[in-house]
C-alpha cells in the first residue's frame, strides 16, 4: 500500500466515522456526539506495520541485516579450513567478543553477529525507519489526511513509535535468525562454554541467544525514539534520516574518546554491548540493568519532546 493510497483510505474512514459521529448524536439531551472509535487506531497500526514492512528500502535494510552474518559466517569458515584458530593461528587473540568460539559451536555466530551489528548496522537501520516516520508523510503530503482522521495526533504519533519497534524486533530477529541458520550450515551445534567457563546445554543456550536477542532489540528504543523526535523537526524525510544517522555516529565517536569518560556512561550507546553478560554464569545484571534504564530515559524524554513536537506543528503538508 502507497502512502498516497493509505491517505485516501485515512480519508475514507474520517469521513466515514464523522458521519457515524453525526448519526450517533442524534436527538437528545446534550447531543454529544460519540467519541472516535478506539479500534480505529488498531486499524491504523496494521496500515502502517504493512505499509513500513512492504517497502523496498524497509526490505533491503532487512536483506543488508541479514547479509551480515553470512558474511562473517563464510570469512571465519574460510580462514579456519585449514585447522588453525580465527586470528591465523594466534588464538584469536584480538578478535571481536566470541568469534573465536563460532568454530567450535555455531551458536556463537549469533551473538558474533549481534555483537557485529549493534554498533552501527541496526541503528542505522532503525535511525532510517524512524526518522521517515512523520518527516516521511509531511514530504509526501500525506501527513494532514492522516490527521484528518478521528485518531488524533497523540494516537498517530504512538502509532508510528510503535512500528518502529516492531521494526526493531523485527530487524534483530533476522539477523539473529540468520545467523543461526548459517552457524548450523558451517560448523557443529552442541553444549557451549560460557565467558566464565562452565559448561549448559544447547537447549540453554538457544534459550540465551533468544534473550539476548530480545534485549538489543530492547536497547534501540532510545534510538527510535530520538529518530522520532528529530522527523517531527522538519519536513523532509531524506534530513531527518541522515540527521538521526549523523547523530548516532557522533554519540559513537565521542563514545570511544577516553577524555570524555565522565560523559560516557549516559550515552544511549555506551552499555549496548552489556548483552555479553547474559552468557556468563551466573549472569552479571549491572551493566544490563544500567543499559535498560539509560534506553528507558531517552525513549522517556525524547518521546516527550516528538509529542510536545507534534501537537503543536502547524501541519501544512
Amino acid at each position: 500500500m502507497s502512502r498516497a493510497e493509505r491517505a485516501a483510505e485515512a480519508e475514507g474512514a474520517a469521513e466515514a466515522e464523522g458521519a457515524e459521529r453525526a448519526e450517533a448524536a442524534g436527538p437528545g439531551p446534550t447531543g454529544t456526539p460519540r467519541r472516535p472509535n478506539p479500534l480505529w487506531a488498531f486499524g491504523l497500526l496494521r496500515s502502517e506495520l504493512v505499509t513500513t514492512f512492504r517497502r523496498w528500502r524497509t526490505l533491503a535494510l532487512l536483506a543488508v541485516l541479514a547479509a551480515v552474518p553470512v558474511l562473517v559466517g563464510v570469512a571465519v569458515k574460510i580462514e579456519t579450513s585449514d585447522g588453525s584458530g580465527v586470528g591465523g593461528g594466534r588464538g584469536g587473540e584480538g578478535g571481536p567478543a566470541f568469534i573465536t568460539q563460532v568454530t567450535n559451536n555455531g551458536l556463537f555466530l549469533v551473538f558474533t553477529a549481534l555483537a557485529a551489528t549493534l554498533p552501527f548496522f541496526l541503528p542505522m537501520a532503525i535511525g532510517v525507519v524512524a526518522g521517515d516516520a512523520i518527516a516521511g508523510e509531511a514530504n509526501a503530503g500525506t501527513l494532514r489526511y492522516l490527521l484528518v482522521a478521528p485518531a488524533g495526533r497523540t494516537r498517530l504519533l504512538l502509532t508510528k513509535y510503535a512500528t518502529t519497534m516492531a521494526f526493531c524486533l523485527v530487524a534483530t530477529f533476522v539477523v539473529a535468525l540468520s545467523a543461526l541458520a548459517v552457524g548450523a550450515l558451517l560448523f557443529p551445534l552442541g553444549d557451549l562454554t560460557t565467558i566464565s567457563g562452565t559448561r549448559i546445554g544447547f537447549a540453554d543456550g538457544l534459550g540465551r541467544a533468544l534473550l539476548i536477542a530480545l534485549v538489543v532489540a530492547v536497547s534501540l528504543i532510545g534510538v527510535a525514539a530520538l529518530g522520532l523526535f528529530v522527523s517531527t523537526l522538519t519536513n523532509s524525510g531524506i534530513a531527518a534520516m541522515a540527521t538521526t544517522v549523523g547523530l548516532l555516529t557522533t554519540v559513537q565517536i565521542l563514545d570511544q574518546i577516553p577524555q570524555l569518560h565522565a560523559l560516557q556512561p549516559y550515552f544511549f550507546s555506551h552499555y549496548w554491548l552489556s548483552f555479553a553478560d547474559l552468557m556468563r554464569d551466573p549472569v552479571y545484571w549491572d551493566d544490563l540493568v544500567h543499559n535498560l534504564g539509560l534506553q528507558a530515559l531517552y525513549a522517556a524524554v525524547f518521546g516527550s519532546a516528538a509529542w510536545a513536537r507534534f501537537t503543536t506543528k502547524d501541519i501544512t503538508a
